[in-house]
């Protein structure tokens, strides 16, 4: 789980994500509304890693196609946060299935929905935590603006690059990522997948909402990111999940009781620090995304809980409950991906079919 791989670590791409990043926390703190800054950093953070590079206005095209998209999930994700819990697991459901049938026009597509997958649950779970707060207000037009806000950033950085680099076509700025966009057909085992990856997460979905559980989203993240087509990867990730929520949780619970006892300026300027740290956090995930999958979902992990938890404080007690709900949403995708295995063997072994 902790195996490293020296070719991964990347620090002039975590230093560019902090450079950038420092930009929407000023203009945060200037207008004094934090609660839109975790979907500002996501839309930027996403945009940028699906940059396919190139020349800037192939990029810029498909950056904004993506932000748009992402805007879309942004406003279905806050506007049902106020809504029933069946609205939530039905909406999470087609996303899911969306994204997953997404692999016929070509992986590296597959991957942005995936992003955006994730993204949409996020703002299910910001959206219901901000409703049941009774200090912090969240606008969904507000909150679409700032994801657009951070897609749109990154285009105008690539364009500040492009300038700089001479006006010539860039490499892509994660070259770990897929950058195949070629037509697949969707088999049989394809849309089989998609359809039990999307029932899955929907059903954790309604877990979560529906029976209101403190913190249950990361249920959905952690079955979201345990199903994998390999029951031997998805149990390694799944683990390496679990083992990074559980190193992050203890890192959060550490910075938030900083402004525990803190009143007045002084917590002002303490939760100032905080939303610092987690920008730092965030450059670090991105520095070591390709060295170690499980201290990067520590990182991400931390720096997400430090932002939730800054305009909506909780017990401490909250970092337990985030650990044992990606410890069940890790279980409910390995058992899923055990019991599909199974039967797809089962199946095989079955008298043969006529041509």
């Amino acid at each position: 789980m902790f195996e490293l791989n020296p070719s991964g670590l990347n620090w002039q791409r975590g230093v560019a994500m902090l450079d950038v990043g420092l930009v929407p926390l000023f203009v945060f703190w200037a207008i004094g509304h934090e609660q839109y800054l975790l979907s500002v950093l996501f839309g930027l953070l996403f945009a940028g890693l699906t940059d396919p590079g190139g020349g800037f206005g192939y990029r810029a095209s498909h950056i904004a196609v993506f932000g748009l998209i992402g805007a879309g999930l942004t406003a279905l994700g806050f506007a049902l946060g106020a809504e029933a819990w069946g609205w939530m697991t039905l909406a999470a459901f087609a996303v899911t299935l969306g994204a997953g049938l997404a692999v016929a026009f070509g992986v590296r597509r597959f991957v942005a929905a995936l992003l955006l997958n994730v993204w949409f649950i996020v703002a299910l779970a910001m959206a219901f935590g901000l409703h049941h707060s009774a200090r912090v207000t969240s606008h969904t037009w507000a909150q679409v603006l700032a994801w657009t806000g951070g897609a749109a950033l990154w285009i105008a950085v690539a364009f500040l690059v492009w300038l700089v680099r001479g006006r010539r076509d860039l490499p892509q700025p994660v070259a770990e990522l897929p950058g195949d966009t070629s037509r697949r057909k969707l088999t049989r085992p394809v849309i089989m997948f998609a359809v039990i990856r999307a029932v899955v997460v929907a059903g954790t979905v309604a877990l979560a909402f529906g029976l209101d559980l403190s913190h249950g989203s990361w249920m959905s993240f952690a079955a979201m990111v345990a199903m994998k087509p390999s029951l031997g990867q998805a149990a390694l990730i799944g683990a390496q999940r679990l083992a990074g929520a559980a190193i992050g949780a203890g890192i959060a619970v550490l910075f938030l009781l900083v402004p525990a006892g803190e009143h007045g300026e002084q917590q002002f300027a303490v939760e100032r620090g905080l939303e610092v740290v987690a920008l730092i956090l965030f450059m670090h995930a991105m520095a070591i995304r390709f060295l170690n999958y499980t201290l990067y979902c520590a990182a991400i992990a931390a720096g997400v809980l430090i932002l939730l938890d800054l305009p909506q404080p909780s017990d401490y007690s909250a970092e337990g409950y985030r650990v044992l709900w990606t410890l069940c949403g890790v279980g409910i995708g390995l058992l899923t991906m055990l019991f599909t295995g199974l039967l797809a063997k089962r199946t095989a072994k079955g008298p043969p079919q006529p041509a």
